[in-house]
């Protein structure tokens, strides 16, 4: 499946990209011809039996997640959740194959020319929207027209706006030429292709495409039940192959214990499991016979974010103190159980962008009470609280239900802030109401929240000064003058050792401006049923092949 350009993750432990993948009673098993019926469980073969070398069709997929998704229409889904299902059901220009290198998607083939100005791409043939109706060069001239649109509030317009025009040369061949040499451009067009046929002339904010979407990808939407579950099936006539999995099921499970639960007793096929789980739990005869377990680097990481339109984090020695006062090996070693790293910044250790020589501070809560006095924060009237100006410094930290990490990440904050007299209270906030609500109308004074990232380093849209608007993704309303000046640099400029000196630059920064609390880099902690044959471990995840994941047919347990 496609990589993603970046969303905000409910569930940060499972990282394998746009696309990861929910118990038998919710497969409606009173209508077999329209949702299944569970097979005898006598059908399904011991894991020591052989297993066959050819793939065969059948089966479903079910899969646990905290959150539902928000919407289905792709250019407005910036949430995990919506962009799993997004991946499944449309298809971009390009996307990155398992060696994290760029192939044709949508596009066939494409060619450099005018100095690196334009990009001329050779649309696919072959390709039909889930209706029938081909996909032609128009499609993708209607979705830019539609990112670049103004009353539309995508958070992926910043990559579209440097294109000078757009040319429909014949009805598969696009020519794009920028206004000034864009190093991420043929990355950005990993973006999904919208049909223009259905969508032309309304309104993507009201549209009921939002929740009934028509893609080119690998599979069709069939249902969406609110809060609930979201149900689609496999397109036969996808332009790659027909996926060997008929179906593909999205369970919003709320609590990570219940969804353990449902995976254990058949219920979900695959989840992302906690530390906890992964290293204590599943290390019985029992789960070993009944399931894979895949341990990754995950490529994002997870943060404090500040308002910093609030008073007290404007001043960059407050959050700089904060920094000091909170250990974060504690967190790693007591929540994360060892299984994930410091933060240091945006990029990762496994991206090119990375500075290795940026070193996470340490922990210092005497340095960190030293700062904030410097500040004008202290304990004027002893009663172990900081105060400035008559009020103390208390703050609340918001973060998602169902996410147990993040959770203990907060009463760990609470605990070492409350150390140096800064009181912290906790609120946890169902998913899509912490993100529609408190996140993108900036009704929050700090959240903990998560970042899946793209291989394209670009972070344009995540901390310059113009991408502030509601739903846009600087949501902390972060500026800086010189982040601003190197985001266009590093846009402009294609030398990978050039670009790689400006984002290192950009990393440093980052880390001494503090507009996030760098917390940690979790690891992909993956469980998988063992009927499912076919997964391979990549950079960039387990879900990249998803289509040609199968199930022997002695051991499916959903018949279509």
């Amino acid at each position: 499946m496609r990589n993603p350009t970046r969303s905000l993750q409910s569930n940060i432990q499972k990282i394998p990209l746009f696309f990861i993948i929910a118990v038998f009673f919710l497969l409606y098993l009173t209508t077999p011809s329209a949702n299944g019926d569970r097979s005898s469980p006598d059908t399904i073969l011991p894991d020591e039996r052989p297993v066959p070398a050819e793939p065969v069709y059948g089966d479903a997929f079910v899969v646990g997640q905290i959150g539902d998704a928000r919407t289905l229409v792709p250019i407005l889904a910036s949430d995990s959740p919506s962009s799993y299902i997004v991946a499944l059901v449309f298809n971009g220009l390009l996307k990155y194959d398992k060696n994290v290198e760029l192939i044709g998607d949508l596009a066939e083939s494409w060619t450099i020319e005018d100095d690196g100005l334009s990009i001329v791409f050779f649309l696919r043939r072959n390709v039909k929207w889930h209706d029938g109706h081909p996909f032609t060069a128009k499609d993708v001239e209607f979705t830019y027209k539609s990112i670049i649109d103004p009353n539309v509030p995508t958070p992926y317009s910043g990559d579209f706006k440097m294109i000078k025009t757009l040319a429909v040369i014949d009805d598969y061949t696009v020519k794009i030429t920028y206004k000034e040499p864009f190093a991420p451009g043929l990355t950005s067009w990993g973006m999904p292709i919208m049909p223009k046929h259905i969508l032309e002339g309304q309104d993507l904010l009201t549209t009921d495409f939002a929740r009934n979407p028509i893609g080119t990808g690998p599979y069709k939407f069939k249902r969406w039940k609110t809060g609930e579950r979201i149900d689609l099936v496999s397109n036969h006539e996808y332009f790659r192959h027909r996926p060997y999995i008929d179906r593909y099921i999205y369970r919003v499970i709320p609590d990570t214990a219940t969804m353990f639960l449902e995976l254990k007793t058949g219920g979900i096929d695959e989840m992302g499991l906690t530390p906890l789980q992964f290293t204590r739990q599943t290390d019985t005869a029992f789960f070993k016979k009944r399931f894979q377990k895949f341990k990754y680097p995950s490529f994002g990481y997870t943060f404090l974010a500040y308002n910093l339109k609030d008073e007290k984090f404007m001043d960059k020695n407050v959050r700089q103190a904060l920094n000091y006062a909170v250990d974060k090996n504690e967190i790693i070693d007591g929540v994360l159980l060892g299984q994930g790293r410091v933060c240091t910044g945006q990029f990762v250790p496994e991206s090119w962008a990375f500075n290795k020589d940026v070193k996470p501070w340490p922990y210092d809560p005497k340095k960190a009470k030293v700062m904030l006095k410097e500040s004008g924060w202290q304990d004027t009237d002893r009663d172990g609280w900081l105060d400035k100006n008559g009020k103390i410094f208390e703050f609340t930290i918001l973060t998602n239900q169902g996410n147990e990490t993040r959770r203990q990440t907060a009463e760990i904050m609470q605990r070492r802030l409350r150390d140096i007299g800064v009181k912290v209270n906790i609120r946890i906030l169902e998913w899509s109401v912490f993100l529609n609500e408190f996140v993108n109308k900036k009704r929050f004074e700090a959240i903990i929240l998560g970042w899946g990232l793209g291989r394209e380093p670009d972070c344009f849209d995540i901390f310059h000064s113009s991408k502030t608007k509601e739903g846009e993704f600087n949501f902390i309303s972060y500026s800086n003058s010189e982040i601003d000046r190197l985001l266009i640099e590093g846009r402009r400029t294609f030398d990978r050792e050039k670009r790689k000196e400006i984002y290192n630059r950009i990393h440093e920064i980052l880390y001494t401006d503090q507009p996030y609390m760098f917390l940690y880099i979790p690891d992909s902690l993956v469980a998988v049923d063992s009927r499912f044959q076919g997964i391979e471990v990549s950079p960039i995840g387990i879900g990249y092949n998803f289509i040609d994941w199968w199930v022997p047919k002695a051991r499916q347990r959903y018949r279509y």
